[in-house]
């Protein structure tokens, strides 16, 4: 098979595309959208999210040290994308796209209403990396939309159509392919 040799760069893809939710000091909100998302740890239950420092966000996390990711999906297709090229400096986000902050039950800054789980945050380290730092954070408190829960209380977030980001673009996530340890199950 033929291949191309690329330069250097980050090609892991897709990537889970978060509506991220800040508040300052004065209690003023702001929500950002963040593709370089991730899990860190299991236990603690921890996460990072990458932000460049120019951003309108970054000085708020680094003032606060708290965050909630909102998971997106496709009726928050139009919203991630709006907050992902829209200012906080210029915009109240939540107000001009009809969004709903909720009060966080462990940080400061709010949940997005809209979203089907919010987890919240605590920030325990920043590293400067580059074009972007990293704000890596314990799980403070995850909270998920009891209409995607099955009479066993088995979430569902497929049902939610969980949005995707890759080279640029926004996909909804597809079939179900199989269940962890399937590989090696007997038929």
């Amino acid at each position: 098979m033929a291949k191309e040799i690329w330069k250097p760069g980050n090609m892991l893809y897709p990537l889970p595309v978060v509506l991220v939710s800040v508040a300052d000091v004065n209690g003023r909100y702001n929500l950002f959208t963040v593709a370089w998302a991730g899990t860190v740890c299991t236990s603690p239950p921890m996460v990072s999210i990458s932000v460049r420092p120019e951003r309108y966000s970054y000085p708020i996390l680094r003032e606060t040290g708290e965050f909630v990711i909102n998971l997106t999906t496709r009726k928050l297709a139009c919203a991630t994308d709006y907050c992902g090229v829209k200012s906080g400096r210029d915009v109240d986000k939540f107000r001009e796209l009809g969004l709903t902050p909720l009060p966080g039950s462990k940080v400061r800054a709010p949940l997005l209403g809209e979203s089907p789980v919010n987890i919240e945050c605590k920030v325990v380290q920043m590293l400067p990396l580059g074009s972007h730092h990293m704000f890596l954070a314990e799980v403070a408190a995850v909270h998920a939309e009891d209409k995607y829960m099955d009479e066993r209380r088995k979430f569902h977030l497929e049902k939610a159509e969980p949005v995707v980001y890759s080279h640029g673009a926004y996909f909804v996530c597809g079939e179900q392919l199989g269940t962890f340890g399937y590989s090696v199950k007997k038929h």
